[in-house]
């Protein structure tokens, strides 16, 4: 593995063999979960964007219980930063579905990854962005870099509104008065507010992409644990 930065080695630390066996075996309940099924039809529809065969990159892959859901797909990498669960990912929920032509799993720290220019038509992220790993720029321009002028960047954040984001009495404060802040202390208080890149919102992911990214859809759901931001972004094509 390349350089680790501080949440590269706790990711690896916490999602041990002990957790990984675990996740693995609640992916077989999945069968009665909607959101999980809402997850695989937005990536389903994701997939129906492209005409031909198309590479892809699965950012924070886990355990590859989204692996099943893909369609048109040549060659896949799943990477994460955890041995355990990349071990558990070799035989994914619905192995008998895969249809990605080849599978890469690669072991590694996110915040120090670089796959290379212009490597992937796809890259997606489902329950990890702005979740498990904060969502910042330099993040977002290692992404831009990765994908092929036109590719898509297709990822899932916690929305700031979520009710399981802890209601402390600064977030309610700030929820409350922020709008009557002058600028500068608005902007501190919404950095607060969003934890340093562990949620977003639509605001913020607008400005995350801006620029390098064409935004195609951005929509809410609800799922058993969160209130999502769904967003799927176009490289912009010089």
């Amino acid at each position: 593995m390349a350089d680790t930065t501080p949440w590269g080695a706790k990711a690896a630390s916490l999602y041990d063999r002990e957790y990984a066996a675990r996740y693995r075996s609640h992916d077989d309940g999945l069968v009665e979960s909607a959101a999980y099924y809402a997850f695989v039809v937005w990536l389903q529809q994701v997939c129906e964007m492209w005409s031909s065969p198309f590479d892809a990159l699965d950012l924070g892959c886990g355990t590859g219980r989204y692996f099943c859901a893909l369609r048109g797909v040549r060659t896949l990498v799943g990477f994460d930063a955890s041995p355990a669960m990349l071990a558990q990912a070799r035989h994914p929920l619905h192995e008998d579905r895969i249809t990605a032509g080849a599978i890469t799993l690669v072991h590694g720290d996110l915040m120090a990854q670089d796959f290379g220019a212009e490597r992937f038509d796809l890259v997606y992220s489902i329950g990890v962005l702005a979740e498990h790993v904060p969502l910042q720029p330099a993040l977002v321009a290692s992404i831009a870099r990765w994908l092929r002028p036109g590719g898509r960047f297709a990822f899932s954040t916690v929305h700031p509104e979520s009710a399981s984001v802890p209601r402390t009495l600064m977030r309610r404060l700030g929820s409350s008065v922020g709008t009557l802040l002058p600028a500068p202390f608005k902007q501190t208080l919404r950095g607060r507010l969003l934890a340093g890149g562990l949620y977003a919102d639509e605001l913020r992911l607008r400005e995350l992409l801006a620029g390098a990214f064409a935004i195609e859809s951005l929509e809410r759901m609800q799922s058993e644990a969160h209130l999502h931001c769904l967003c799927v972004a176009r490289k912009a094509i010089s």
